[in-house]
């Protein structure tokens, strides 16, 4: 039985553009048909949101492996291990091997094992990041509890900060992250998200407060390990063992998800079930390959 949403695409509008920014509407146009073998998605606003999968996310993922679509799901929140996202896909009616999913976490993990394991971290993040972060055998540092976090912390063996989504981040972080970069402490992140999208709306993400440390100590973030850096795409084409040429990002954010499938030279689709919109897509200098109302119209557009 099919959980989650069951809504089938039916004809909703989908649209792509060419090279002159034109619209090609079905019913009146052409439909382009891509040579796609593999396609990354974007979970949060494009598979699913909350606890719901999204319009068409079920059946159109479901009919794209039946036609030998290799998939992967790529994730921009560092809460939680592949393994939980997977269980989560499958629960949606979309069922998912925890290898078959890439987050930000993962990804920035596995980085700095192998290329910086000797550092110690100071993480503004949530425990399931620390714990994975551990895992790896990286030395992750607790928090500095017995200084006042209202007065200049002795920020000393701390010789990297890693910024992260933390829905607990307080003014003790903020001042110890803010201490330790301007004592030459490295700056990496998992994600620089703006926001979280949430069923009702959104709630504030990692770019704030990169941002924020940014402005403060006059320090730029030297690593991202999420969208859109080259780095979880690379991991994403290994995967699949397939040419970018021959991929897809699919994704509801333009200035991640497209902008990251355009820099890795694969084509992208942008859905309208998340944060983009057709006002956004129409001001891009460079387009998606396509625009779909959602997952389900996917099907159609490829061979």
């Amino acid at each position: 039985m099919v959980r989650g949403s069951t809504e089938r695409p039916g004809r909703a509008t989908l649209y792509a553009m060419n090279a002159d920014n034109a619209h090609w509407q079905m019913g009146n146009a052409p439909t382009p048909h891509l040579q796609i073998d593999g396609i990354v998605f974007d979970l949060d606003g494009t598979v699913y949101l909350g606890e719901r999968a999204l319009p068409g996310a079920v059946e159109g993922i479901a009919e794209l492996r039946q036609r030998g679509k290799q998939t992967l799901f790529v994730s921009n929140k560092p809460l939680e291990p592949p393994a939980v996202y997977a269980a989560k896909l499958t629960r949606l009616g979309i069922p998912t091997r925890p290898d078959e999913v890439i987050t930000s976490a993962s990804v920035l993990g596995h980085y700095l094992a192998l290329h910086t394991p000797e550092l110690r971290y100071y993480v503004i993040g949530e425990p399931a990041l620390r714990a994975d972060l551990r895992s790896r055998g990286l030395t992750i540092l607790d928090e500095l509890a017995g200084q006042d976090a209202q007065e200049v912390i002795d920020p000393e063996g701390i010789d990297a900060v890693i910024v992260a989504f933390d829905r607990t981040l307080d003014y003790r972080k903020l001042n110890t992250a803010y201490q330790a970069l301007r004592n030459g402490a490295r700056f990496f992140a998992t994600n620089a998200d703006k926001a979280c999208p949430m069923p009702g709306g959104a709630i504030p993400d990692a770019g704030g407060t990169i941002a924020a440390l940014e402005h403060m100590t006059g320090r730029k973030l030297e690593l991202l390990a999420g969208k859109p850096s080259p780095i979880i795409m690379e991991v994403a084409l290994n995967k699949l063992e397939l040419p970018a040429a021959r991929c897809m990002m699919v994704g509801d954010r333009l200035e991640t998800d497209i902008y990251m499938g355009q820099q890795a030279g694969m084509a992208t689709a942008a859905v309208l079930t998340g944060a983009a919109t057709r006002a956004d897509i129409a001001h891009m200098q460079v387009p998606p390959t396509v625009v779909i109302d959602n997952v389900g119209m996917l099907p159609a557009l490829l061979e």
